[in-house]
């Protein structure tokens, strides 16, 4: 019976397919999404301002 021969592994791998998690956040932080991204940003801080105890500021006097 002829020996088992073992293959040497090199310290590369083969370039895999991105997963879910890296291809959305490269979406997001292309050139191409920015104003959507900001314009989303915008409206979550406003939301967070106006739910917050903050918001009392705009009452009137």
């Amino acid at each position: 019976m002829p020996p088992k021969q073992q293959l040497a592994r090199s310290g590369r791998q083969k370039p895999s397919e991105p997963n879910y998690v890296s291809a959305v956040i490269s979406g997001i932080i292309s050139q191409e999404n920015r104003a959507v991204v900001t314009a989303v940003g915008m409206f979550v801080a406003g939301v967070a301002f106006l739910h917050s105890s903050w918001s009392e500021i705009l009452l009137p006097a």
